[in-house]
């Protein structure tokens, strides 16, 4: 059985889970307890096939391990904020506001569940072509994979400073100026995390793209959909969450003014310097 056709049938189920899940529980963020689990589950399906059809699967098993190590490194940071405790989205409480209730159930249906279950399949399809073309494994696979690696560390050391920073909050009774971190990565990017997990995706094309101009193809492929789709998602709702906490914090207009948003640049000139919690 072609693999993909396996992996649409694990996203069909997946979604159906998830959109009776929200309909029983009332609680609209299944996708989100499954976003760092199905992905892993795809790539393995592709690395599995090549593997049991005797291919040099080299290139996609090194896809599989990264990937599981990015599933594991947001698993635990989506865990340790509360996440699989029935926690719900704030933006989508606050959506739910805005919304009459027949609107918001056709949103959940066809962006919450449908959409972003259908995103996490085309994240994923650079090891479908890693699959369709298997080339050995290259000096491009293991300097993509390295820059992976790098982009996963980077993502790491970003949640962590946000993570602190929250505990170092909640242990000054929920206020600490200016209300949200600005130092560490954050003095170069408002949203640093964010950064590296749509690099890490657009990397991931690259290994897939390797193993297509190995064959005599070249290095841009239909594929790439998976990572541009992430990037207007990531940057659609990161202006979203940017006007809530605007609206909260009175400081955030001046972060916002001389900080990047999602690549890390120098801070720009006139800026008041990072405060340290």
């Amino acid at each position: 059985m072609d693999p993909l056709l396996v992996v649409l049938i694990v996203a069909g189920a997946a979604s159906a889970f998830c959109w009776i899940a929200s309909l029983v529980t009332k609680d609209t963020s299944w996708v989100d307890r499954l976003w760092s689990v199905v992905p892993v589950v795809y790539v393995w399906i592709f690395a599995v096939a090549a593997l049991a059809a005797g291919e040099n699967a080299t290139r996609l098993v090194v896809m599989a391990l990264l990937v599981t190590a990015w599933g594991a490194r947001l698993t635990f940071n989506f865990a340790r904020k509360g996440g699989y405790t029935g926690m719900e989205d704030y933006r989508w409480a606050i959506l739910r506001g805005r919304m009459k209730p027949w609107q918001f159930q056709l949103f959940n249906l066809f962006f919450i569940v449908l959409y972003q279950n259908a995103l996490l399949v085309l994240i994923t399809l650079p090891a479908y072509a890693a699959w369709q073309h298997p080339a050995p494994f290259s000096g491009w696979d293991a300097a993509f994979a390295v820059v992976f690696a790098a982009f996963l560390v980077g993502e790491y050391i970003a949640d962590q400073q946000q993570w602190d920073f929250h505990q170092a909050k909640k242990a000054a009774g929920g206020t600490l100026e200016p209300g949200f971190v600005t130092t560490g990565l954050f003095a170069y990017s408002r949203h640093p995390n964010f950064f590296f997990e749509q690099a890490q995706w657009w990397v991931f094309y690259a290994l897939g793209a390797v193993a297509v101009v190995a064959e005599g193809g070249g290095w841009l492929n239909w594929t790439i959909v998976g990572a541009a789709l992430l990037t207007l998602l990531f940057i659609g709702s990161t202006i979203f969450t940017e006007s809530i906490t605007a609206a909260k914090y009175p400081a955030y207009a001046e972060y916002r003014r001389t900080t990047s948003m999602l690549v890390p640049l120098p801070r720009r000139r006139g800026a008041a310097a990072p405060q340290t919690p």
